[in-house]
């Protein structure tokens, strides 16, 4: 099955934050989108890999995308080396994405600014003749593929972003599939400990740092990205 967007995170429920209402939207715009999560979250305080796979499963259903796998990668230890990008390179073969979209450049977790050039590096490699791989569930070699851009969702960091995406109307939908990490994020009836992202100034966050980014472009809502080379238009028209 071919896909036009991939995205990927290091965690279960990063590409829900990152950059839910994007896929959201493209998804109702007709696009075959699919996630990919590096590991289990296992080392999360909140909640257990068993858990985090059932909640990263109903999101999948919420925004609609039509496949979702598992690398098992160990959380806060995978690292950018042979192994796992060739594990990545199968993926990104299998599937053929036009585009990618993964962790932010730099973040407050190892993991993000880790996974962001594991990811970045898998989708260049991905592209050399010279690299064979097959798929576990394929005969024959795959052939390379190289995705035509990478994009980089915003995470914990404010960081400048390079484009913005105009989500007004999937805002909803991106908070549904957000909170259906029931383990993760903020509940008042919850006993789990309390981390950076279970409070209630974090769940608030995430819908007025969209609407900030909407303000600045004369929208409700919108969503960041960061860019690997320059984005190109046909016209000037093209810019909102």
């Amino acid at each position: 099955m071919k896909l036009d967007i991939l995205a990927i995170g290091a965690h279960p429920d990063d590409v829900e934050l990152g950059c839910g209402a994007t896929i959201a939207k493209e998804i109702a715009n007709g696009k075959k989108v699919g996630i990919v999560d590096l590991t289990r979250g296992e080392l999360g305080t909140r909640g257990t890999a068993e858990t985090r796979a059932t909640e990263s499963e109903e999101a999948r259903k919420i925004l609609g995308a039509v496949i979702r796998l598992n690398m098992g990668f160990a959380d806060g230890f995978f690292v950018n080396d042979k192994y796992h990008q060739i594990e990545l390179i199968k993926v990104i073969r299998n599937y053929r994405p036009d585009i990618v979209l993964c962790n932010a450049v730099e973040d407050r977790h190892i993991d993000h600014g880790r996974g962001s050039k594991l990811l970045s590096d898998a989708c260049f490699l991905s592209g050399l003749v010279k690299i064979g791989t097959k798929a576990e569930d394929a005969d024959g070699w795959q052939e390379p593929w190289r995705p035509k851009q990478v994009y980089h969702y915003i995470q914990w960091n404010n960081l400048e972003p390079d484009f913005v995406v105009d989500v007004s109307g999937f805002i909803d939908k991106k908070m549904e599939a957000v909170l259906a990490y029931k383990t993760q994020f903020f509940d008042t009836h919850s006993k789990e400990p309390e981390t950076p992202i279970s409070s209630k100034n974090f769940k608030d966050s995430i819908k007025y740092r969209a609407r900030d980014l909407g303000r600045l472009i004369g929208v409700e809502y919108a969503e960041g990205f960061n860019v690997e080379r320059y984005v190109a238009v046909d016209s000037l028209y093209d810019l909102k």
